[in-house]
């Protein structure tokens, strides 16, 4: 098949590494001039995804239409802020018949839709052509070629069952679920959970506080999910409590990282700048706060790590805030 991978960060750059190993014809687009010199020349990309060798059959391109004319699939893999622009570049060309996978994970902040969304509306696909790709999928591991597993979903599951056909491999495994706006919800709140996960690490607390934390994400995460049509069950799979383990515990985690900094007493803008990655959970937290909002349900840790964020409101404060709730029953009903 003939796929133009869209951003060649470490998660891009590691499933267009994925995919020329399984026989597909990939181009990479990249927006750094210097990183199609890496690929092209070297087979290499230092920058995001250092250690790991590139086929040579996989082509690197700064030209929108070197990249997605002629394309079968397009897999978009880049930040969740910018993919409404990005993607407006490649609007030429999608067809109805082109498969189009979202790779990223998050909610676009200003209008509070989630990716697929995005992608339907710049790309003027038929929605069942658009595939959500969320797991517990770091890409240093997948670019070693360390056993992965994913999710691919969409309503239309030829179109699912398509897109897993394409991007399994003897260390990837990847599973179809419908439910594409659980995943890539599942796959946009975990983040905001590592970062919470994180600053707790910072604040020097351990595994009862960390554990405490990412079961009660979870109910947060499902919670929100539900009323927004998500099916439950999702979120007990591979892109709600197998992203989320793996980002809130994993030591290749960017958000459970700037977590920690900021629970060291690190300012939250100083931690942005000093990486050149971004770091998701911290837009994702504003939108699910005000989608918390728009609905009408509590989200308390989302609401707290909105305080701590935007508000500068002190991480120690917001510990202490959600250990003197009110009490509760375990398990809930959603009225």
């Amino acid at each position: 098949m003939r796929i133009g991978v869209i951003g060649a960060g470490g998660w891009g750059t590691a499933l267009a590494r994925l995919l020329a190993e399984n026989g597909h014809q990939v181009k990479i687009w990249a927006h750094e001039k210097e990183t199609v010199e890496q690929i092209n020349g070297f087979h290499y990309n230092p920058r995001f995804l250092p250690g790991v060798e590139l086929p040579s059959t996989l082509k690197a391109g700064n030209d929108p239409d070197e990249v997605g004319a002629d394309q079968e699939m397009l897999v978009f893999a880049v930040p969740s802020q910018w993919l409404r622009s990005i993607a407006s570049l490649f609007t030429p060309y999608a067809s109805p018949g082109t498969l189009v996978v979202n790779a990223g994970k998050g909610i676009e902040v200003e209008t509070l839709k989630a990716l697929s969304t995005v992608l339907e509306e710049e790309l003027a696909v038929p929605s069942g052509q658009i595939v959500a790709l969320s797991g517990p999928n770091h890409s240093e591991e997948v670019g070693k070629g360390y056993p992965s597993a994913t999710v691919v979903a969409s309503p239309d599951l030829t179109a699912a069952e398509a897109v897993q056909d394409v991007f399994i491999s003897s260390y990837f495994r990847v599973y179809t679920n419908p439910d594409r706006r659980g995943v890539e919800l599942g796959g946009a709140l975990k983040n905001v959970f590592a970062l919470a996960a994180g600053i707790c690490e910072g604040l020097g607390y351990e595994d009862n506080t960390k554990a405490a934390l990412i079961t009660r994400g979870l109910a947060e995460m499902r919670r929100l999910g539900e009323k927004m049509g998500a099916l439950p069950l999702t979120f007990a799979g591979l892109s709600g409590l197998g992203d989320l383990f793996a980002t809130a515990s994993g030591r290749h985690s960017r958000n459970a990282w700037a977590g920690r900094e900021i629970g060291r007493g690190r300012k939250v803008h100083e931690v942005l700048a000093s990486t050149p990655f971004v770091v998701e959970g911290v837009p994702t937290t504003k939108a699910a706060y005000r989608l918390g909002e728009k609905f009408g349900i509590e989200l308390p840790i989302i609401a707290n790590m909105y305080r701590v964020l935007f508000e500068g409101f002190p991480p120690q404060k917001a510990v202490e805030v959600l250990m003197s709730r009110d009490r509760r029953h375990e398990l809930e009903r959603l009225d």
